[in-house]
């Protein structure tokens, strides 16, 4: 039998890879299944601090609702329009600011833009 330089042979060597291969598997799995279960107390974990962040929660009284933000948004952006309006007639154009708010200029601005050549 051909023997190595520690004094195994070919198939003594072979048995203990083949073993050392079977215990690493092993210890692969139980440590898979070690970081799964840490995993799942984890997420339970989780979901209790949840559950309990829900129940300290406070319900929260809004000082500005949602509904009067959006009217204050709306009458804002009028204001900005309606501004806009005036120091582009007044300033640029020449014109007396107040007269953006007359009918009769509108349908003067109208007929000019939808008149045919």
């Amino acid at each position: 039998m051909p023997s190595n330089e520690r004094g195994q042979t070919a198939e003594q060597k072979e048995t203990r890879t083949k073993q050392k291969r079977v215990k690493t598997s092993e210890n692969e799995n139980v440590q898979a299944k070690k970081e799964e279960s840490q995993a799942q107390t984890r997420k339970e974990q989780k979901k209790k601090q949840k559950a309990e962040k829900r129940k300290k929660k406070k319900p929260r009284r809004r000082i500005f609702p949602i509904w009067l933000r959006i009217i204050v948004v709306l009458l804002l952006a009028g204001i900005a329009l309606i501004a806009g309006l005036m120091i582009g007639f007044g300033v640029l154009g020449d014109g007396n600011p107040t007269d953006v708010l007359d009918l009769d200029t509108w349908h003067h601005i109208i007929d000019i833009v939808t008149k045919e050549a």
